[in-house]
C-alpha cells in the first residue's frame, strides 16, 4: 500500500472513529449526570419526572443510604482490600516481570505465554474449584481470602503489562551498576524499578479501578455483613427495598457513593493512566 493510500485510510478512520468516540463519551457523561441528579431527588420526582433536574436537593438520601446500607464499614473494607491488593500485586509482579524481561528469549517467551494464557481464563469458570480449595483453609467469608484471590487473579495481567516496561530499559544501566559493585537486588530496587515508575502507577490505578466495583467473587466468598464491600452493601440496600418500600432516591445516592470515588480518581490521574497505557503498548 502506498503512502498516500495509507494517509487516506488513516484520515477516514479518524473521521469515522472520532464521532463514535465522542458519542460514547457523551453517553457516559449523561448517565453520570443523571445518576447524580437522581440521587438528590425524591422517589416521587424520579418516577414522575425522571429526566428533570431536582427542584430541591435532598441530601438526606445520602444519609439514609449510608446508614441503612451499612456503607461505613463497607467503605473501610473496600479501601483496605483494594489498596492491599494493588500493593501486593505490584510487589509480586514487578520482580517477576523484571526477571522475565532479562531471561533468554526462549525461556522468557514460554513463561510470558503462560501468563498471557491466564488472561483468557474467565473467573466464572474457576470459582467452584477455588471455593472447594479455600473453604477447608478457612479463607471463605474472610477478607484475607478475598485479598489473596484478588491478588492471584491480578497477576497475569500485571506481569504481562510490566514486562514490556522492563524490556524497554537499557541493559547498559545494569552493566554500569555491576561495574560499580552494585548487587542485582540493589540494581533492581534502586535503579530499574524507579525507571518503570509510569508503568507501576498505571498498574496500580488499573488494579484499583478493576477491584473497586468487583461483585462476583465478593458475593460468593463473603457472607457476613460486617465483611461486605461497597458493592455488596449496595446490593443489600437494594434487597431492603423489597420489604421497606421503594426508595429510589436512596438507591441512586448509594450508587453515587460507589461510583464517585472512581470518577474522582480518573479525573485526577486519568492522564497518567493514558500515558502509561500508551507507553506500555509501544514497548
Amino acid at each position: 500500500m502506498s503512502t498516500a493510500s495509507t494517509l487516506r485510510a488513516g484520515r477516514a478512520q479518524r473521521l469515522l472513529g472520532a464521532p463514535l468516540v465522542w458519542a460514547f463519551v457523551a453517553f457516559n457523561v449523561l448517565v453520570l449526570v443523571w445518576i447524580l441528579a437522581s440521587s438528590a431527588k425524591e422517589t416521587r420526582d424520579i418516577i414522575t419526572s425522571p429526566w428533570a433536574l431536582p427542584d430541591a436537593l435532598h441530601w438526606d438520601n445520602f444519609e439514609r443510604a449510608w446508614n441503612a446500607g451499612n456503607f461505613g464499614p463497607a467503605a473501610l473494607n473496600s479501601f483496605v482490600l483494594v489498596g492491599g491488593t494493588a500493593l501486593a500485586t505490584v510487589l509480586l509482579a514487578a520482580p517477576a516481570s523484571y526477571a522475565l524481561s532479562r531471561l533468554g528469549a526462549r525461556s522468557a517467551g514460554a513463561a510470558t505465554s503462560l501468563f498471557a494464557i491466564g488472561l483468557g481464563i474467565p473467573a466464572h469458570a474457576v470459582f467452584l474449584p477455588l471455593y472447594q480449595v479455600m473453604a477447608p483453609l478457612g479463607l471463605v467469608n474472610n477478607l484475607w481470602g478475598l485479598w489473596l484471590l484478588y491478588t492471584a487473579t491480578s497477576m497475569p495481567f500485571a506481569v504481562f503489562f510490566l514486562t514490556g516496561f522492563f524490556r524497554s530499559l537499557p541493559a547498559e544501566l545494569e552493566e554500569a551498576a555491576a561495574l560499580d559493585g552494585a548487587s542485582p537486588s540493589y540494581t533492581f530496587w534502586r535503579i530499574m524499578l524507579p525507571l518503570a515508575r509510569s508503568g507501576l502507577i498505571t498498574l496500580v490505578l488499573l488494579n484499583v479501578i478493576n477491584h473497586w466495583g468487583e461483585t462476583f467473587f465478593a458475593l460468593v466468598f463473603i457472607q457476613e455483613q460486617d465483611l461486605q464491600t461497597l458493592p455488596l452493601a449496595l446490593l443489600g440496600f437494594m434487597q431492603q427495598m423489597q420489604y421497606n418500600g421503594a426508595d429510589w432516591g436512596g438507591l441512586f445516592a448509594g450508587i453515587a457513593v460507589v461510583v464517585l470515588p472512581l470518577v474522582g480518581l480518573y479525573i485526577w490521574l486519568g492522564r497518567r493512566i493514558i500515558e502509561g497505557m500508551t507507553l506500555g503498548s509501544g514497548k
